[in-house]
This record gives structure tokens, sequence and C-alpha cells, in this order.
């Protein structure tokens, strides 16, 4: 698998002739919409085995067989090129493929409005392929313990066909917000937390479910030991029912870290007690805040290296989004929310708008801005092939357990083949 930057003048009939593939090939695979009009900036994933590389000024069969890790002599054999040979520029060299890392991959669906939409039933199913689990969001706490059940549909069973395990999402969600009050409900009253283990423990047996995954934010910082206790509770109960557990954490780069949003949650704690995490590394770009990368990868990777002073690699599952926003300027604190948009749905707009798109390599993120037809000028952050690739290299480099997406439902089809492509993806 290859990633191509759409450069000016290129057009999908030369760049499939580039990589001996067919036109119909790239267009499924990146799902294009218009052939006929690709966007400067642009990544097109190209779907081979292996990859090809373009000989620049100095490079040798040793210097390139270094640069990805193949040794030249295997290098020199598949291309059949002597390994002394002077490399003329420009000449294709064929990278072979590299051994996949085994990993797992969990995607949050989130349905809305009571019902699971067929675009979510499309999504499960076109992606389930490439997931360890599947984590319908959720099952929201009442103050007694009992559960308010989300929507399911044939999820459960799209899962099972395709042996991705069903996630539990347990919430704090009271009125579409993480409740401190909730928390706090459950946290100090015993009855409450053991009739909530017994609901789980009925639901999942009756789903079938294979993680117990709470996902409690914004607990009050007088509950972060209860929520330790509880979750010791938690963790021997449902191992009694052969049900793994994980937690979902803020994005920390300290113990102390203040901030509601992180100060009950305690890395050490939880990676001593459940069997794994995943860590929120995503918005820092949102909505509500001023433009940037999402998931910029220098943040992303702060966090990540701080759970990795209190727990170990294989307990750690990295957070990732599957969209981007598109904000209008200028920006105003409490004023108009940006609009979510998909990879694709950014690429469309870029068309449309007829922008290049460029490439952050700081944040290893794609933006572009533009004009709106009332005058307002708009920035727009999303993902592409180029910044999940970096995460997928922090994730091999780092030696995690694996990446957890937020959330199903917005196309993003790259995402997918260099997940496929690199990751010897666990199944149940």
């Amino acid at each position: 698998m290859q990633i191509h930057i759409v450069e000016s003048g290129q057009n999908l009939y030369g760049i499939a002739q580039a990589y001996a593939v067919s036109m119909e090939e790239l267009i499924q695979a990146n799902e294009i919409q218009d052939p006929n009009n690709l966007v400067v900036g642009q990544s097109l994933v190209i779907p081979i085995v292996g990859s090809f590389y373009w000989v620049r000024q100095g490079d040798s069969i040793f210097s390139i067989g270094q640069r990805f890790g193949v040794p030249p002599q295997q290098l020199s054999e598949i291309n059949q090129i002597p390994m002394e040979s002077a490399l003329p520029i420009g000449l294709r060299i064929y990278i072979p493929p590299r051994p996949k890392t085994p990993a797992e991959v969990n995607a949050y669906i989130e349905p809305l409005g009571g019902e699971v939409t067929s675009t979510l039933i499309e999504a499960a199913q076109n992606r389930s392929p490439y997931l360890t689990y599947l984590a319908p969001f959720s099952y929201q706490l009442n103050r007694d313990g009992t559960l308010q059940a989300p929507p399911l549909d044939n999820i459960p069973a799209i899962a099972n066909e395709n042996n991705a395990g069903l996630m539990m999402v347990i919430t704090n969600l009271e009125e579409g917000a993480f409740s401190e009050e909730v928390g706090a409900a459950l946290l100090t009253n015993e009855a409450a937390q053991n009739t909530l283990l017994d609901e789980i423990i009925r639901i999942a047996n009756e789903v079938g479910y294979e993680d117990i995954h709470f996902d409690f934010e914004y607990l009050r910082v007088e509950d972060r030991e209860r929520y330790n206790l509880f979750l010791q509770k938690a963790a021997t109960r449902l191992r009694e029912q052969g049900l793994l557990i994980s937690t979902a954490l803020a994005p920390k780069t300290r113990a102390d870290q203040p901030g509601q949003w992180y100060e009950a949650h305690d890395y050490r704690a939880h990676g001593e007690i459940v069997d794994f995490v995943v860590l929120m590394t995503y918005e820092w770009g949102y909505s509500g805040g001023p433009p940037m990368a999402v998931s910029p990868i220098g943040p992303v990777r702060d966090v990540i290296e701080y759970a990795l002073t209190e727990m170990p690699a294989e307990k750690i599952m990295m957070g990732q989004n599957l969209y981007g926003y598109d904000w209008t300027l200028p920006f105003v604190p409490g004023g108009q929310y940006a609009a979510a948009v998909s990879p694709n749905r950014a690429i469309r707009i870029a068309y449309e708008q007829n922008v290049p798109i460029q490439y952050d390599t700081e944040a290893q993120a794609p933006f572009f801005t533009y004009v709106d037809d009332s005058g307002a000028e708009h920035e727009v952050w999303f993902e592409d092939a180029r910044s999940i690739q970096a995460k997928i290299d922090l994730i091999k480099e780092l030696g995690l357990r694996g990446i957890s997406y937020w959330k199903l439902g917005l196309p993003f089809p790259q995402n997918w083949l260099l997940i496929s492509d690199q990751f010897d993806i666990r199944k149940f």
C-alpha cells in the first residue's frame, strides 16, 4: 500500500499508470466521486502490495534498503538490479511489504435520535471486518444503578458475523452531558453499584458483550479513589463471568493535571485494574474552540508517553478521530460552532472552492482555507492518509495495544486500507 499526494497537472489516469494499477481500483479504494476532479494536495491510497520508490540524486540500492528497512541484497534481487549499479534518477524501485504488526482496533458507533440509521448499519457492515471491538455508544447510567440501553438493531449480529467482540459502553451521561451528580450517586452508594453490576452481567449475557467499557467523565475530584475502588470491585465480578473490563481516559500529561475532565482519572490505578484503556487523544481542535488539528501528533505523543510511565504499552489503545471541522472565521469564543466534516467531505469542499490542500508537518494534519459564497472566510482541518500513517507509525514505535476510533458513520476509506495493510488485527 502506498500514499500518493496529488500534484498540479496530475490526473487519475496518469497516477494509475505510474503505479501499474487501474483507474477503477483507485476510484474504489478511495471512494472518489468524480475521477476527473482531483484536488492538489489530496492524498490517495494506492492499493498495491508493497510500494514503489523513484530514485533521487545520490541514491543507491544500499541507501534505499536502509531507508525502507529492506536488506539491500533482497532489494537488488527483487528489482533485478546489481548491488553496485549506478541508479538513474527517476528509476522506479519496488519495495516489498514489511511484516504486519499485531494490534487491536476498536470503533464506537453512536445511534442518535432513538434509532440506528441505515448509514450506521452500512458503516458497521463495512468496517467490522477491520475491528477487534465494535462499541455501541452508550448505556446511560441512572442514579439508582439501572441503565438506559441504546438502540442496537442488528449491530450485535453484524459484530458476530465479522468476529468482532461487542464492547458495552457505560457512561454517566444525563440529558446529553456527562454528569458529576450521576457519577457521585453511583460511587457513593454500594447498593447502586451492586445493581449496576447485576444489570451489566445480565445484559452482557443476553446481548453477547465481550468487554465492559466504563466512560465516566467529569467526575468530582473527591470521587477519584471511589472510582478506583469501584473499578476493582467491577473487575472482580466481571472477570468471574469471563468478561474483559476497560476504561476511557482523558488525555493527561501528568498525574496532577488540573481540570475536572482530568482529576478523577488515575492512570496508574486504571493501568493496574483494567485489561486496557482508551486514551481520548483527540479534540485539541474542537467545535467550540479555535481552528487547529483535531489530533496533532505532538500532543498525542505527549499523552501516550506520560501514560507509558503509569502502565504497560500492551494496555494502551490510542484514540483517533474519523472527522474534522470546518470553522467560520474570525473565531469568537462562545460564538458559532464549527461544523463536523468527514475526510471525504473536506476534500469535496476543497474541490468545490477550488483551493489546494496544505499539510502541516508539525501537527501532521491536512488543512485548507476558503471564502464561501457569502464572503465568509473558513478554515478546515481534517484527517487524511498521511495523518493516519503518522499515528500508525507512533503505535508501532511505542508498541501500543492498538487504536480506537471515534466514531463510525463518516466516510474515510483510506484509513481502513492502511489499517488492514499494516496491522494483523486480532479477532474474537
